[in-house]
């Protein structure tokens, strides 16, 4: 049996309002994948945060590699052979991908920054991976998929012995998931212990050899995966059975309520048609690049539109601004939630009350806190957010809660559509059947729904119709119940054709 590498005995840790951690206990052993699992705030990350030194103990001890420590701070956690990949993307986005692949460590000529040898380090590093991102580019210049390919390989050139893994494969591609599968092969033959935090149980199939499970911010069991099913894994998870992963609303499909006509927006939106009904969900399939996000954006407003014409219940609509889809009542979750979707240092009733400060304020500008405490008492009853209060800070919560409170800002509003980005982006099972009811409830009112998702289960059990797109394209349009992932991934490969027949002449 391969040696224990990581002890964590009674351990707790509780932030104001909020017990994160309650005498829980891990244990992680040289050449193996250990899949931590549970619920969203059951306190998976904050555990891995107290590990890695982002976070210090109430209580309870800690050994690794059979020596008892403190608190750790961060660089000591990274001596020790510890690293640790967030969920959520945390690099200096105006840093080259050389640069923050050495923050903290950086390479010195003399007393000046050696850029050349930190660029051609990070060239190798990033080459023994197959990774395919140039080191001298600007970070923020990324897309999110690369962004955290890049936290991978930053994380994988200090020699971690012990590697922590936060959703790792929340925006990768097929192909790149592929990838990561292979080189977390490759570190658990060399002796790795790896911690792998995930809410795709699909995946732990295809590299998981035990599994912690918590709930609650308590330690529930720990088992080997060969040794469990999928449904004891989940019942423990959220301490019940979860009997329908997809619930699917049935509604008759109404009146036409949205239509988009030959919508552009830079390169990656380019004629886009189509339109929304009452009593359905469209979801929109396609590869990474495939110009889904680029199209809500455009529509919602924040990025231009170079041409195209927006009908909202029949009459057009002029937005050259968020403010302007709001007003309207067209609104948009975001794909990052934390960049682009909440104040993370304000809380919860600030959140939601900050877009809606037109229905909540009297003639005089003055905020009604009557009319606040019905609306963040209602979103916070109806999405059932995990929180004590409306006045905790949002960066408090776990990711799937804010991503609650995300679409509880919204909803507030009544609005017309609704356009969800990667909704359930880093959600647990439980988690996510909620948003799924929740988005039948929008079905049932008669709002206009839809959503891109890279889960392609997701959007076949949860859409009526899908639209895909491929190179800034609707390439095709079926029928959730009627299609296959076959068809639907063909569809989303189109381009390929494209390209071939532009070369010869013949692309319409």
């Amino acid at each position: 049996m391969n040696e224990v590498i990581v002890s964590m005995q009674k351990i707790c840790k509780s932030f104001p309002g909020v017990k994160a951690l309650d005498n829980v206990h891990f244990e992680l052993r040289s050449g193996e994948v250990m899949a931590l699992l549970g619920e969203n705030g059951a306190g998976k990350s904050t555990l891995m945060k107290i590990l890695s030194g982002v976070y210090t103990r109430d209580a309870g001890t800690m050994e690794i590699f059979g020596k008892p420590y403190g608190d750790l701070t961060p660089k000591q956690a990274q001596a020790v052979g510890v690293a640790i990949i967030h969920q959520e993307l945390n690099m200096c986005r105006h840093l080259t991908v050389a640069e923050n692949m050495f923050l903290g460590r950086e390479k010195l000529k003399g007393f000046i920054l050696s850029n050349a040898e930190m660029e051609r380090e990070a060239a190798r590093i990033l080459g023994e991976l197959k990774i395919d991102i140039d080191p001298r580019q600007v970070v923020g210049d990324l897309p999110v998929s690369k962004q955290q390919m890049v936290e991978i390989a930053k994380a994988l050139s200090t020699n971690a012995r012990i590697l922590i893994m936060d959703e790792p494969t929340s925006a990768l591609t097929s192909r790149e998931i592929d990838d990561l599968f292979r080189i977390i092969h490759q570190l658990k033959a060399n002796g790795c212990g790896i911690v792998y935090i995930s809410h795709r149980l699909e995946e732990l199939a295809h590299i998981v050899d035990r599994v912690t499970i918590m709930r609650d911010g308590q330690y529930i069991t720990s088992m080997n995966f060969k040794d469990t099913t999928m449904d004891e894994i989940i019942a423990n998870m959220v301490g019940r059975e979860i009997k329908e992963k997809f619930p699917r609303a049935v509604c008759q499909k109404g009146k036409k309520i949205f239509e988009v006509k030959n919508l552009s927006a830079g390169r990656m939106v380019r004629d886009i048609n189509f339109e929304l009904y009452e009593g359905e969900i469209v979801g929109f399939a396609g590869l990474m690049g495939a110009g889904r996000t680029e199209t809500t954006r455009a529509i919602f407003g924040i990025d231009p539109k170079t041409s195209g014409e927006i009908i909202l219940d029949g009459k057009p609509v002029r937005i050259t601004c968020p403010q302007d889809a709001i007003r309207a009542g067209i609104v948009l979750a975001p794909e990052d939630r934390k960049k682009d979707g909440l104040c993370t240092k304000l809380s919860i009733r600030h959140n939601i009350a900050l877009p809606n400060l037109d229905l909540l304020c009297n003639q005089f500008g003055v905020v009604s806190t009557a009319k606040e405490e019905k609306m963040c008492g209602q979103a916070v009853s109806e999405l059932k957010i995990k929180t004590p209060n409306v006045d905790v800070d949002a960066g408090n919560l776990s990711g799937g809660n804010q991503q609650k409170v995300v679409v509880g800002k919204w909803l507030a509003r009544n609005s017309r559509v609704v356009m969800f980005d990667e909704p359930t982006r880093g959600i647990d099972v439980a988690a996510k059947v909620e948003i799924y009811n929740l988005m039948n409830q929008l079905k049932k009112q008669g709002i206009a729904v839809m959503f891109v998702s890279s889960e392609m289960p997701e959007v076949m059990g949860i859409a009526d119709r899908i639209i895909v797109m491929c190179d800034g394209r609707i390439t095709g349009e079926v029928m959730a119940e009627k299609t296959t992932q076959s068809e639907i991934l063909t569809l989303a490969t189109r381009f390929e054709n494209k390209f071939e027949k532009a070369e010869g002449g013949t692309d319409k």
